[in-house]
């Protein structure tokens, strides 16, 4: 097996993991790691083996396929500069700040072939996965994702750090386009957006609720699907998944629900996004999440947080109420 020389951009907190899988995996092999802060590199690297770099840059020739785990104001510039020399990129999600940044990586990653991979990490939770066959025309799904304010860093308002994931699953699941958005939110420990709610209705006619909050005591991840023959439930933390159907009953004129529970294997979902990354680098294949993908994401997400300005401008004396709810 050929192996193929990997690199991970951003020693930080989640940076740690992507190390991690390239070095467990076997058609990998980790060269190095790289952050502006030399001394969390050299930690890193020590920890695994390998040469640490303060610049990207000093990756050109020397890799196949990187990971781009850095502050999301970074993601095109650094995305562009190895797209630009046909190294693949695995780029941390979402890929961009702009709908119009993330046009640009996916251009240059059509221009030269290169693999762009959106980390969209939800879509290979095993409950998700296994959802397929499952969802035929749901016309109300209700998400919720609440966790602790987190100890890594927040450069992005909730929308962007932590909704877009449901959002990526949502527009997967829902074959319409977007009709309508209306969404509230407000600051409570930055100064940006910490919790927000979105109502996304499409053309279909099905309607999503999307609750996301990093100020949460409690941690909850999970989607419930609404559709004309079941209710299903899908908790990602726990990757299960429950179906309630009605059943009709010979001894009686109502129905009951019965509930299944579907027996899933579980798995580690960050290594299956990078095993998926890493032999779609080796066979030059299109990626399970691309580039069209995530910059779709963007797009929902800037109208999530175009309409939560609207709603705290309408929040007269509220601190900060003009620009709050503004990226970066």
């Amino acid at each position: 097996m050929k192996k193929i020389k990997t690199a991970v951009i951003g020693a930080g907190y989640l940076g740690r993991f992507h190390a991690q899988k390239y070095m467990e995996l076997e058609n990998s092999e980790l060269i190095g790691v790289v952050d502006i802060d030399t001394g969390r590199a050299q930690k890193l690297a020590a920890e695994y083996g390998v040469t640490p770099y303060a610049d990207y840059r000093d990756l050109f020739g020397k890799v196949d396929a990187v990971s781009v785990v850095t502050p999301t104001g970074t993601h095109c510039e650094i995305g562009l500069g190895f797209l630009s020399k046909g190294i693949d990129v695995l780029m941390e999600k979402p890929m961009a700040v702009t709908a119009e940044e993330a046009d640009a990586l996916i251009k240059e990653a059509d221009r030269t072939g290169a693999v762009l991979q959106i980390g969209h990490l939800e879509r290979f939770n095993p409950a998700v996965v296994a959802l397929s066959g499952m969802v035929k025309n749901p016309m109300f799904i209700e998400s919720h994702r609440l966790s602790p304010f987190p100890d890594r860093a927040t450069d992005v308002d909730v929308v962007l750090d932590l909704m877009i994931h449901d959002i990526d699953i949502i527009l997967n699941l829902v074959n319409s386009a977007v009709d309508s958005i209306d969404a509230v939110g407000i600051p409570v420990i930055t100064d940006k957006i910490d919790i927000a709610n979105a109502r996304i209705k499409f053309k279909n006619g099905c309607v999503a609720n999307v609750t996301a909050s990093r100020v949460s005591k409690e941690r909850l991840r999970r989607i419930r699907l609404f559709q004309p023959d079941a209710y299903i439930s899908v908790d990602y933390a726990s990757q299960r998944i429950s179906i309630a159907r009605l059943a009709h009953r010979k001894d009686s004129l109502n129905p009951a629900v019965i509930e299944e529970v579907i027996n899933i294997e579980k798995k580690d979902a960050l290594r299956e996004e990078i095993k998926s990354f890493l032999e779609c680098s080796g066979a030059g294949t299109p990626p399970p999440v691309t580039g069209s993908d995530g910059k779709r994401a963007i797009e929902v997400a800037a109208g999530i947080q175009e309409k939560m300005e609207e709603s705290m401008g309408r929040l007269k004396g509220y601190p900060g109420a003009t620009d709050a709810g503004k990226p970066g």
